[in-house]
């Protein structure tokens, strides 16, 4: 039906497919209800996910999305550490009796055409202290930024910013295009 074939095609049960990966998701979301980890709680969940997802299957949705594992970990700590040094910015900004921190509305252009990763960005930036997305304007790969904080030329040290968050989201999560995109 599908038309697919090779190894990525998804094993059937009695004519309807069975995702093996989202059997195994919800063996381990079985498991961590239970919370103990038993040949019992294991069979049952494998039991049980395997009735869940035969009699309610879901589409196979293509979301964009490759993990690449190494790069996102890479992704993660970097991000992690932006969280850090953003929450002292916003802090130290809070601390200064009398003082106002410098903003600033700022336009970066985004180098990938994938509305995914524009998304992923999109959301990172947001939960970083100190920025928010104002705007998208998908056509033009621009994101408004309101940014708190920031001294000196504000401008070109967004975009430097948001081009390397970008270089490691897209190294993190996208497909082989996405990434070819932006060499």
């Amino acid at each position: 039906m599908s038309g697919r074939s090779g190894p990525s095609r998804v094993p059937r049960l009695l004519g309807r497919p069975v995702p093996l990966s989202q059997v195994a998701w919800l063996t381990v979301v079985w498991l961590l209800l239970w919370g103990d980890l038993s040949v019992g709680n294991v069979l049952g969940g494998l039991l049980g996910g395997l009735v869940v997802v035969w009699l309610l299957p879901l589409p196979v949705v293509n979301t964009g999305l490759r993990v690449h594992p190494f790069a996102a970990l890479v992704f993660l700590v970097r991000f992690a550490g932006d969280l850090v040094v953003s929450s002292f910015r916003v802090a130290f900004w809070a601390l200064r009796l009398g003082a106002l921190p410098p903003v600033h509305i700022v336009e970066v252009r985004l180098r990938s055409s994938s509305e995914v990763m524009a998304v992923l960005i999109t959301v990172a930036l947001s939960a970083l202290p100190g920025s928010l997305v104002l705007e998208v304007h998908g056509r033009e790969r621009e994101l408004v930024l309101h940014v708190l904080g920031i001294t000196g030329d504000v401008q070109e040290i967004v975009q430097d910013d948001v081009t390397r968050l970008e270089s490691r989201i897209v190294a993190a999560f996208g497909t082989r295009a996405d990434q070819e995109e932006l060499r």
